[in-house]
This record gives C-alpha cells, sequence and structure tokens, in this order.
C-alpha cells in the first residue's frame, strides 16, 4: 500500500475515531476526504486561513488529538507528503489552541 493510501486511510480512521469517541460526525470531511482524497483534503484544510468547523468542534471536545493538523504534525510517516511550512502551519495552528504536540 503505497504512502498516499496508507495517509487516506488514517484520514478516515480519525473521522470514525471522533464519530465513536465523541460523538462528533464530520460529514463535510468526510465527503472532502472521499472526493479528492486525504492528502489533498489535509493540504486544503491546513493552508486554509482559518480553522475549519470540524477543529473547532474537535477543540471544543478538548480532542484537537484527531484533527488533520494533529495526524499531521504528530506522526512522522506523513512529513514526506507535506512541505515543511504546511507541517509548521498544522503545528503552529495547534500551538495557537494549547495543544501540545509530542514533536
Amino acid at each position: 500500500m503505497s504512502d498516499h493510501a496508507k495517509f487516506d486511510e488514517a484520514m478516515v480512521n480519525i473521522y470514525l475515531r471522533a464519530k465513536k469517541e465523541v460523538g462528533y460526525n464530520a460529514t463535510i470531511f468526510f465527503k472532502m476526504v472521499n472526493d479528492r482524497g486525504g492528502l489533498e483534503t489535509a493540504k486544503f484544510l491546513i493552508n486554509a486561513s482559518k480553522p475549519s468547523d470540524g477543529y473547532t468542534a474537535l477543540w471544543e471536545r478538548d480532542r484537537l488529538d484527531l484533527t488533520v493538523e494533529a495526524l499531521v504534525v504528530e506522526d512522522q510517516r506523513w512529513h514526506d507528503l507535506f512541505d515543511k511550512s504546511e507541517i509548521d502551519r498544522a503545528k503552529g495552528r495547534l500551538t495557537q489552541y494549547h495543544y501540545k504536540t509530542n514533536n
């Protein structure tokens, strides 16, 4: 399985975990992943000028660990799929919301 396919799987997994663990049904996120693929969706969300509604909803539930930003920053397997600026942007957003990253 390619890194892109594994990343797509990881993106679906955070959707499923959010639904199961905190009752957050991120339907727009899930549709984006299905329509665009996980990597394009992640890049779109990370590069957006402000956090998504889903990011905010997960922040309100104290579960930023289930965000795209945390997935990208905390798992070094995905770092080669992103520019350093994208990883820095994701890390900055998490820091701005007082999330302590492992990296």
